[in-house]
């Protein structure tokens, strides 16, 4: 029997007391993170979001066996939100309705979810209105004619179904009454909500495709509320992504239980709480940046370094600085290229490396006192 299968299944129950250890631990955490997050400036946090984003989308769609190209989602997330970064490229149809869908989730939280919605989130994931070489029913819920939704492995003749979704003719009512709790005001702590709502979600599977993304999407449209900001500054879906194979076990075991889910939200909540414990390491590359412009400030640079400064800080940038390639990426000459240099070098924001001559190159500091 499906957890679907049972009369009250969408009653679910859990063991408050066992829960509340963690969920006080998380809201915790999460509290000191977004406090930690407010001292650093605006445009420090934009660029920490921005970070968060582009990681969580990326790793969303690799759950489900895409890769994403990285630059192209970081591009069109920072073009969508008006970020000024350096190296933007054009990204594909894939990659800009998957970032809409996103966007929307967690910049627009406190609108309702609707049906609409979620049709329009559906149709910007799909824009051919396929999936890989097969046509499939966009924007709408699947139907009866797509045949009983499974998830199945194994070779022919012998799979394994790991689950099945409630039948076509089901889908109105299902996500009537989904719909209806998710933006139900009530005493639930939308932390909880947001680890219900997936489940809760993926268990009705109401399109023929793209659930698994929708789902954390609705995740994380709840943990924004829970965190009253459309800021991100940590990623569920990466640390999900990381524990896919006890993610999915995870999944099913509750799919084959009954809808008492304690198993399920003790998992959820733990694992949520590694997503904030490796916030810590984009918090820190953050910080650290914080610190470095502070430094750098209180003499102020010119445009050309401030450029080049913030290439050499971008997660993409290879290898050291040299004069050659300064002259290229500032579009200045050599001559130009070595005082700018000399001068970051006079102040300690370039430390050159031991190698002289024409292999001379120079390297950011790694910690500001």
């Amino acid at each position: 029997m499906w957890i679907h299968e049972h009369q009250n299944w969408t009653n679910f129950t859990w063991d408050a007391d066992a829960l509340a250890s963690k969920l006080a631990d998380i809201r915790h955490r999460q509290g000191r993170l977004l406090g930690r997050m407010e001292g650093l400036g605006f445009e420090l946090r934009r660029e920490a979001s921005l970070s968060t984003l582009t990681n969580d989308i990326v790793k969303s769609s690799a759950i489900e066996g895409e890769t994403l190209n990285h630059e192209e989602v970081r591009s069109s997330i920072a073009r969508r939100l008006g970020i000024d970064v350096a190296g933007l490229i054009p990204a594909s149809r894939d990659v800009e309705g998957i970032v809409e869908m996103m966007l929307d989730a967690t910049q627009s939280f406190s609108k309702p979810l609707t049906k609409d919605r979620l049709f329009d989130w559906h149709a910007a994931l799909f824009p051919t209105g396929r999936s890989g070489m097969h046509r499939i029913t966009v924007g709408n819920w699947r139907t009866v004619d797509a045949g009983p939704m499974q998830v199945v492995s194994g070779p022919t003749g012998r799979e394994k179904v790991h689950f099945e979704a409630p039948g076509a003719d089901r889908l109105k009512k299902e996500m009537d009454a989904f719909l209806g709790w998710f933006d139900q005001k009530s005493g639930l702590d939308p932390v909880l909500k947001a680890g219900i709502a997936h489940l809760w979600f993926v268990t009705i599977h109401p399109f023929e495709d793209g659930n698994g993304r929708i789902a954390r999407a609705i995740g994380d449209m709840a943990l924004a509320r829970a965190d009253g900001t459309p800021d991100r500054f940590y990623s569920l879906s990466s640390q999900i992504e990381a524990e896919r194979k006890a993610y999915y076990d995870q999944l099913e075991n509750q799919q084959r239980s009954t809808p008492e889910i304690t198993v399920w939200l003790e998992w959820f909540l733990e694992c949520l709480g590694r997503a904030l414990s490796n916030a810590e390491t984009t918090l820190g590359t953050v910080l650290f940046k914080a610190k470095l412009w502070n430094k750098i400030n209180q003499s102020p640079v010119n445009e050309r370094q401030r450029f080049i400064i913030n290439r050499m800080l971008e997660k993409d940038f290879i290898g050291y600085m040299n004069t050659s390639k300064y002259a290229k990426l500032a579009k200045c000459s050599n001559d130009t290229a070595l005082r700018d240099i000399q001068e970051l070098k006079a102040r300690d924001v370039f430390l050159q490396n031991e190698s002289g001559g024409r292999s001379t190159s120079y390297r950011l500091p790694e910690n500001i006192e």
